[in-house]
């Protein structure tokens, strides 16, 4: 980005800085705020959008851009959130460790459930590959991408939040809480690092995975950034979360718009700085450059049907196929900033052993009870 800035400045004129914090997005804008310095355009998670953008962003609903993406942001009928890609989870699998062992092409409609997938780590074993699975401990991998699908997959995801928040629910007897629990048992069971899980290291799980070792993982498009330093198979790419069910989930993965791009409202930031911000992010859609800075530069995946640029990563490419088949189950973008990191010591213990499904589902249960729950109308 910094080296976009410098380009975009000497070929409009308009001078562009980028700024980069590693405090959370809430707390380092509230000090901006709070000093009468906010930026003229700010990136952010989906949830700052939905807890900031009423008081502090302008009104993009009249932006030509937005009718080329179905990412935009809106609450209560107005666009705030620009959409700066698509990122997805699911089950990453290496095809060319899986054909190396079967000699049939890995097509991963073919597993869809998880009796069938079952039956491939079965096969898998027996020619060799006795640990075929790898599962982060990260608490944002379990309790921020793997608990979350248990509300997404819900009919009404907002209405079961509300039923948990309430002390309604009965997780252990939750159709889906139960397939995704299945699901990651077996992950579990097959983990090479099964005896230490929860010390398991990320980078040796990806490295097992990108050289074939292993032949899946759950995670998303971001973990090609780690894949990519080793000696990676060519032939991988993302999968639905195999379940036994039949209402179509397990033929999608999760995802949507990931980081957004908000313009400050206040009177800090002039309507010259505003209109440049926005043609700025004008410029991100429809130029050329733009196009390509998002998916050359940035590896990333475009959100906007006119960017039609090949992502340049495996993973990456297995989300937009999803993404332009219609086929990601929609993020839920309302989690509390404590759920990953409360429920992902939880979900931890679970995985090493040291509770049981009914103890993680009350602490889940438990949690929700006075958890904040929004109230934003999308």
């Amino acid at each position: 980005m910094q080296k976009m800035a410098k380009a975009y400045t000497k070929s409009t004129g308009v001078k562009v800085q980028v700024y980069y914090s590693s405090d959370t997005v809430a707390a380092h804008l509230a000090t901006k705020y709070a000093s009468g310095d906010p930026y003229t355009i700010s990136m952010v998670d989906a949830k700052d959008i939905y807890s900031l953008a009423k008081e502090h962003a302008v009104d993009l609903s009249k932006e030509s851009w937005v009718s080329k993406t179905d990412q935009a942001i809106s609450i209560d009928g107005k666009t705030y959130g620009f959409p700066v890609s698509v990122e997805a989870r699911g089950l990453i699998y290496n095809a060319t460790a899986i054909e190396k062992i079967t000699g049939k092409t890995f097509d991963p409609k073919d597993y869809s459930t998880l009796t069938k997938f079952k039956e491939l780590l079965k096969e898998l074993k027996a020619g060799g590959m006795t640990t075929p699975t790898g599962v982060l401990k990260e608490d944002w991998s379990l309790a921020a991408h793997y608990l979350p699908q248990v509300y997404e997959e819900q009919t009404d995801p907002s209405a079961f939040i509300t039923k948990l928040h309430d002390g309604k629910v009965d997780l252990n007897k939750n159709a889906k809480f139960t397939s995704l629990m299945n699901t990651f048992d077996v992950l579990k069971a097959n983990n090479y690092a099964a005896s230490s899980a929860v010390s398991a290291d990320r980078e040796v799980t990806e490295q097992k995975l990108a050289e074939g070792q292993i032949a899946f993982m759950f995670g998303g498009n971001w973990d090609w950034s780690v894949i990519n330093q080793y000696k990676y198979s060519k032939n991988m790419g993302i999968m639905p979360v195999p379940q036994n069910t039949s209402d179509g989930s397990n033929e999608k993965l999760v995802g949507g718009g990931s980081k957004y791009f908000m313009i400050d409202s206040s009177d800090h930031t002039s309507d010259t700085q505003r209109k440049e911000a926005k043609a700025f992010l004008n410029w991100i859609v429809d130029t050329k450059a733009g196009q390509s800075f998002i998916v050359d530069d940035c590896s990333m995946v475009s959100p906007f049907s006119n960017n039609k640029l090949a992502v340049s990563d495996p993973l990456s490419a297995s989300v937009k196929e999803y993404a332009d088949a219609k086929k990601l189950i929609p993020n839920y973008n309302h989690l509390p900033d404590d759920h990953y990191t409360i429920l992902g010591a939880d979900f931890q213990k679970y995985l090493a052993g040291q509770e049981n499904r009914s103890d993680l589902a009350s602490s889940i249960e438990s949690y929700w009870k006075t958890a904040k729950v929004s109230t934003v109308s999308e």
